[in-house]
């Protein structure tokens, strides 16, 4: 139980950490705005990482939507780019070597999308998938980076902030092309986000395609998992390179006001919401597998019915195909003290999602509702 700073509401749905409730967020912004932030800075200080984008600097990074400024040396927001007179780099001194790791997660592996994903289902056989039925007995390349452009409170892979503060360990582009063998059939960048380290995730992506195709291997898809922060012309090449190869760009929306986006993530989420029309209207040239596939992680007392409709209604506007996934809210990184996601949370928003127009609509991690 924590007391909301704003109105003065105590209740379970109140994150301590963030100390203003979802309604007053939303409706009260002017005064709750400035706990939202300071929550933010606490959080960045934690690691030693910048409390908000850089903007004095001589040279803007236009690799994500925070649009840092950096003076030579300076970290951006992500802290694994930083200006270098007149130029961005990345904190390993060279684009082929990120901040990561990886490792092979055998089908059917854990993944946002693995109820449309080829290596689970067989959808998109036999053009992007071994068989019909899934591929057992074969590995998907998981690619953590350590690094993101956006500051969740409710992290449930918060290790990558150490990792960004740390500048380890390193994972270089041959390593990954390396780990393309005759049993792996997609590799998928994840984190942390890749969106930060994208010039890394985009030259590996392309030269494990390359060792693919000289290995004999039918198939080998590249996927993401993102927030979706990424410069739109970068969002593009992450979908195309995606829908030539039968993988999915899955993008995790995290709310639907800006207001609520900026308390749980520390961005407002417009570009989000531009980059969501950009796969969908890429993922009109390939229905089977799909190129899009959205979800939404139901934190309670922040993402409400509200949430879910604006969220709904948008995506359903874009295209009604489009796969969407609930996620239950488990407490992580700084609010523990929020309970787990109701099932009739869960439940109202898959009936908010199929009214408003969305017609495969699913919910993951089901052990953890309550």
């Amino acid at each position: 139980m924590a007391r909301c700073r704003v109105c003065g509401r105590v209740d379970r749905y109140v994150s301590g950490f963030l100390g203003v409730c979802g309604r007053c967020v939303r409706e009260r912004w002017g005064e709750a705005s400035r706990y939202v932030l300071e929550a933010h800075r606490r959080s960045r200080l934690l690691f030693s990482l910048p409390p908000e984008p850089p903007r004095g600097g001589g040279v803007v990074c236009r690799i994500c939507g925070n649009r840092c400024s950096l003076g030579t040396g300076e970290r951006g927001y992500c802290g694994v780019i930083e200006g270098g007179g007149g130029y961005v780099l990345p904190v390993t001194g060279s684009w082929d070597v990120a901040v990561g790791f990886y490792y092979y997660d055998p089908h059917p592996t854990n993944c946002v999308a693995d109820w449309v994903c080829p290596g689970a289902t067989g959808r998109g056989y036999p053009r992007y998938a071994l068989s019909p039925r899934g591929e057992r007995g074969y590995y998907n390349i998981a690619v953590f980076y350590g690094s993101c452009n956006m500051d969740c409170l409710y992290c449930q892979n918060h290790e990558y902030r150490r990792m960004a503060r740390d500048k380890k360990p390193l994972l270089a582009i041959r390593d990954l092309v390396e780990a393309v063998n005759e049993r792996t059939t997609c590799v998928c960048f994840f984190g942390g986000d890749p969106g930060p380290q994208i010039i890394h995730a985009l030259r590996a992506a392309r030269e494990m395609r390359r060792r693919a195709r000289e290995l004999g291997l039918r198939v080998f898809r590249v996927c993401w998992e993102t927030n979706g922060l990424v410069d739109k012309r970068v969002m593009r090449e992450m979908a195309r390179i995606s829908l030539e190869s039968g993988g999915i760009v899955k993008i995790d929306v995290k709310a639907y006001s800006p207001e609520i986006y900026m308390a749980l993530t520390g961005s407002d989420g417009r570009l989000v919401y531009e980059n969501l029309g950009i796969v969908a209207e890429m993922g009109a040239e390939r229905r089977d597998p799909p190129l899009l596939v959205a979800s939404t992680l139901l934190v309670p007392g922040y993402i409400d019915e509200y949430e879910i409709d604006g969220i709904t209604r948008y995506i359903a506007g874009l295209d009604p195909e489009t796969p969407y996934r609930l996620l239950a809210f488990h407490p992580d990184y700084l609010m523990r003290d929020l309970p787990p996601t109701p099932r009739r949370l869960a439940e109202k928003a898959v009936e908010i999602a199929r009214r408003n127009g969305l017609r495969n609509v699913s919910v993951g991690n089901t052990w953890l509702l309550v």
